[in-house]
C-alpha cells in the first residue's frame, strides 16, 4: 500500500516537473523574442556611422535605417495583436519571428541604401506580429497569479537587460562589422521558432473584423510624413518629390481618420480620447518617444564621427544612460502614488531640456570625464523621471477590460514619436550642418570645415530633442489624474494580468 502513495507521489512530482519544465522552454521562447527586438533597436544607433562610411548613404538615408523599422512596427503593432486574437496566438507569433529573422538576414547581406531600408522595415513588420502576440501569449501561458506576474516581469526585465546588453553587444559586433548585428539575429530567430512551435500551445481564435485599411493607411501617412521631412533639406524644400510627400501623407493621415471613424472594429476608436487629461498624456508620450529615439541617434553619431570613438567604446559610453534612467524609474514609481504624476513628468522634462541645452554647446573638445559622462547620466535620470508616470496616466480611471487597448495606444504613440520626431530633428540638423558650409553623407571625405560643421549640426539636433522635452513638460501640466487614480491604475494593471 505504502508503494502505491509513493508510485502514486512520484507520478506527481514527475508531472510538475515536467510542467514546469514546458513552462520555463515558453518563457525562454517568448522573453528571447523580446530581448532579439530591443537589441535589434539599440544596437543600430550603434551601426549608423560605420553603415554610413561603407554604404555611402546620404544622412536622410543613414535616418531611414531607424526610422522604417518603427514606422513598420509602430504602425502595424495594433494590427499585429488582432492577428493573434484571429488566427491563434502561436501562429502568428512564429510568423512573426520568422519574418523578422529572414528580413535579418537580408538586412546582414544588404548591398545598398534601398535593400537595407527594404529589409529594415521587413523587420519592423516581423516585429508588429510578433511582439504584441510575445506578451498576449505570456498571459495565456502562464496561470493567473503568482506565476503569470513572474513571467510578466521577466518579459519586461528583458527590454532593460536588452538595451544595456545591446550597447555592449552591438558595440563588440559592430567594431568588427556592422552586419553581424542583423546576422546574429538569424541563429537566434531559428532557435526561437523551432523552440516555439515544440513548447508553445495554440490558443483560441476569435474572428474579428480586422482593420487592415486602418493600419495600412496609418502606416503610409506616416512613411509620407517622415519621407518629405527627412529629404527635404537635401533635395530642396520646393521639390516636387517632397512637397508631394508631405502634402499625401497628410491626405492620407486624413483618409485614415475618417476610415477609423466607420470602421466595425477601428483600430484607434476615438471613444478613448474623451478625457482630456489622457489625450495630454498621450501628447506627452508622443514626443517622450521623439526625445529618446533622436537623441540616441545623434549622440552615436557625434562621438564616433566628431570624437573618434570606436563603436565598443559608444556602446559603453552610453552605459550610464541606463543606470542613471533606471535609477529615475525606481524613484518615480514609489513617488508616483504621493505626488501629482504631472509634476513628475514636467521635472523630468525640465532636467532633460536644461541638460540638452547644455549639451548642445560642446564640440569635438569635449572630454568624456567628467562632462559626458555626467550629461549622459542626468539625461537618463530625466527620461527615467517622466517615463514611468506617463503609462499608468494612460489607463488611470478606467474600467480593466479598457487597459488592454490603452496600453497599446501608449506603446504605439511612443514608437512612432521616435521617427517622426527623428525626420524633423534631423532636418534641423542636416539644414545647420548645410548653412555651415558642411555637406551630407559620410565624414571620412570630409575637410576640417565640413567636419566641424557636421559636429555642429549633430550638436544642434539636442536643440530638438530639447524642445521636444519642453513639449512633453507642457503637455503634462494638463494631466491632472491624482495620486489615488494613479495607484488604482497600478492596482487595476495587476488584476488585468490576473484576468
Amino acid at each position: 500500500m505504502l508503494g502505491n502513495v509513493d508510485d502514486v507521489s512520484d507520478t506527481s512530482n514527475s508531472a510538475r516537473s515536467t510542467t514546469a519544465r514546458a513552462l520555463a522552454a515558453a518563457m525562454l521562447v517568448l522573453s528571447g523574442l523580446q530581448l532579439m527586438v530591443v537589441l535589434d533597436g539599440t544596437v543600430a544607433n550603434l551601426a549608423l556611422a560605420p553603415l554610413q562610411a561603407e554604404l555611402g548613404l546620404s544622412d536622410a538615408g543613414r535616418n531611414w535605417v531607424l526610422t522604417s523599422y518603427a514606422l513598420a512596427f509602430g504602425g502595424l503593432m495594433l494590427l499585429g495583436g488582432r492577428l493573434g486574437d484571429s488566427f491563434g496566438r502561436k501562429r502568428m507569433f512564429v510568423t512573426g519571428v520568422g519574418v523578422f529573422t529572414a528580413a535579418s538576414l537580408l538586412c546582414g547581406l544588404a548591398t545598398g541604401e534601398p535593400m537595407l531600408i527594404a529589409a529594415r522595415a521587413l523587420q519592423g513588420v516581423g516585429a508588429a506580429i510578433a511582439s504584441p502576440t510575445a506578451l498576449a501569449l505570456v498571459a495565456t501561458t502562464f496561470a493567473p497569479g503568482p506565476a503569470r506576474n513572474r513571467a510578466i516581469a521577466v518579459f519586461a526585465a528583458m527590454t532593460g537587460v536588452g538595451s544595456i546588453a545591446g550597447l555592449i553587444l552591438g558595440g563588440a559586433l559592430t567594431q568588427v562589422s556592422w552586419r553581424w548585428i542583423f546576422l546574429i539575429n538569424v541563429p537566434i530567430g531559428v532557435l526561437i521558432v523551432v523552440a516555439a512551435t515544440v513548447v508553445l500551445r495554440e490558443t483560441a481564435t476569435e474572428r474579428l473584423a480586422l482593420d487592415v485599411p486602418g493600419a495600412v493607411l496609418a502606416t503610409l501617412g506616416c512613411t509620407g510624413v517622415v519621407f518629405g521631412l527627412s529629404e527635404g533639406p537635401e533635395l530642396g524644400w520646393g521639390s516636387p518629390l517632397v512637397v508631394g510627400a508631405l502634402i499625401g501623407g497628410v491626405v492620407i493621415l486624413g483618409l485614415f481618420l475618417l476610415v477609423e471613424r466607420r470602421a466595425e472594429n477601428p483600430l484607434l476608436p476615438f471613444v478613448l480620447f474623451r478625457n482630456r487629461d489622457r489625450v495630454a498624456t498621450f501628447v506627452s508620450i508622443f514626443f517622450a518617444g521623439a526625445v529618446m529615439f533622436s537623441l540616441a541617434a545623434f549622440v552615436a553619431l557625434f562621438v564616433q564621427d566628431i570624437l573618434g570613438y570606436t563603436p565598443l567604446q559608444a556602446g559603453l559610453a552610453f552605459v550610464p544612460f541606463a543606470f542613471g534612467l533606471g535609477g529615475a524609474a525606481a524613484v518615480a514609481s514609489k513617488l508616483v502614488v504621493r505626488v501629482q504624476a504631472r509634476w513628475l513628468v514636467v521635472t523630468g522634462a525640465v532636467i532633460m531640456s536644461v541638460s540638452l541645452l547644455f549639451g548642445s554647446t560642446m564640440d569635438g573638445t569635449v572630454q568624456y570625464l567628467p562632462t559626458l559622462f555626467v550629461l549622459v547620466l542626468v539625461v537618463g535620470f530625466g527620461v527615467g523621471l517622466a517615463s514611468v508616470p506617463l503609462p499608468l496616466c494612460a489607463i488611470a480611471g478606467v474600467g480593466t477590460h479598457e487597459i488592454g487597448p490603452l496600453s497599446a495606444i501608449a506603446q504605439v504613440a511612443q514608437t512612432l514619436g521616435g521617427p517622426i520626431g527623428l525626420a524633423v530633428i534631423g532636418a534641423m540638423a542636416t539644414s545647420r550642418t548645410m548653412s555651415m558650409g558642411g555637406t551630407a553623407g559620410a565624414v571620412a571625405d570630409m575637410t576640417e570645415t565640413q567636419l566641424a560643421a557636421q559636429g555642429n549640426g549633430y550638436m544642434f539636433a539636442l536643440v530638438g530633442c530639447a524642445v521636444c522635452a519642453v513639449i512633453t513638460g507642457v503637455a503634462a501640466l494638463f494631466i491632472r489624474f491624482t495620486p489615488q487614480q494613479v495607484a488604482q491604475a497600478q492596482e487595476a494593471e495587476k488584476a488585468a494580468q490576473n484576468v
